[in-house]
């Protein structure tokens, strides 16, 4: 058995596999184990073996091999070079294509569990503003997360398209992100304490998520489905739910007793119009026109 030793990253993992797949190494031969640090000058694991023309590899593999790399699961190197050595030297090309492989379904479902945790980190991460640069007139912010995965990389880019106007970090236990205007950095990961508690921001966001609550289509568990209390200690707008969720029921019966009010008249638009005869049926066979 041969033990290989990584960083804990899909770069790290890939340079391995590369070498150990020309060395023909079968997965059944190999320990897999993350390192936070290098290994030793002379650990075997470290020793460069001439290795043999590589097979190609599909690139929709490499894609889903980047996502599976962030999951937190221990397992995934070895699955990862298992599922690789399949679609190569083990003959089936179109592995990938069978989703019943209890293998692939695994890696299927380790990409899924990334994807989410990045939707979540999109949807209910917070920035709050500590600064002003006079230099630049940029804003500066940071924001607080704390994901299941260590996604942040695979998540920044939607934050520069967002707030490419902004300087602003991201920080998590991992990893930290930062971005000035023209590059996107990391640096190692921080404690909660290092960020910031609130700002002027926070009431904004309350008053919102106040006026978009809309009591007549609450669902609390699709809610909290949606949103889990893992969540809400971060969320400046998550200390109002408890209380509108308890007044729903009364603001669902205000809302059926009130009077209708009155219909206002179609606002004399001739585009609008157009579309009102658009969509009105056509005359029946005999009417006048």
């Amino acid at each position: 058995m041969r033990t290989v030793i990584i960083q804990p990253g899909f770069e790290s993992w890939r340079t391995r596999a590369r070498e150990l797949l020309g060395q023909r190494m079968h997965p059944d031969e190999l320990l897999w184990s993350d390192a936070a640090h290098e290994p030793g000058l002379f650990d075997p694991a470290n020793e460069t073996v001439s290795a043999g023309p590589l097979p190609t590899v599909p690139a929709a593999f490499l894609d889903l091999a980047r996502r599976v790399a962030v999951h937190r699961d221990a397992r995934r190197w070895d699955l990862l070079y298992r599922v690789l050595w399949r679609l190569t030297h083990g003959g089936q090309p179109n592995l990938l294509a069978i989703a019943s492989d209890r293998e692939v379904r695994q890696l299927h479902q380790w990409e899924r569990a990334v994807g989410r945790d990045i939707h979540k980190m999109h949807a209910f991460l917070r920035f709050r503003q500590v600064g002003h640069d006079a230099s630049t007139g940029r804003e500066q912010f940071v924001a607080w997360f704390e994901p299941e995965h260590q996604i942040l990389r695979l998540a920044a880019g939607f934050f520069v398209r967002r707030f490419a106007g902004l300087d602003w970090s991201i920080l998590t236990p991992q990893e930290c992100a930062h971005w000035d205007g023209v590059a996107l950095h990391y640096t190692p990961g921080v404690s909660r304490s290092v960020a910031p508690e609130g700002d002027a921001l926070d009431d904004l966001w309350r008053t919102y998520y106040r006026s978009i609550f809309n009591p007549a289509r609450l669902k609390v568990r699709a809610m909290q489905a949606e949103m889990p209390r893992k969540y809400w200690k971060n969320l400046p707008e998550a200390r109002l739910i408890a209380g509108l969720v308890a007044q729903s029921g009364d603001r669902v019966e205000r809302m059926l007793q009130a009077p209708a009010r009155p219909a206002r008249p179609a606002p004399k638009n001739s585009y609008l119009r157009s579309l009102r005869e658009r969509n009105e049926p056509p005359p029946a066979a005999g009417d006048a026109p």
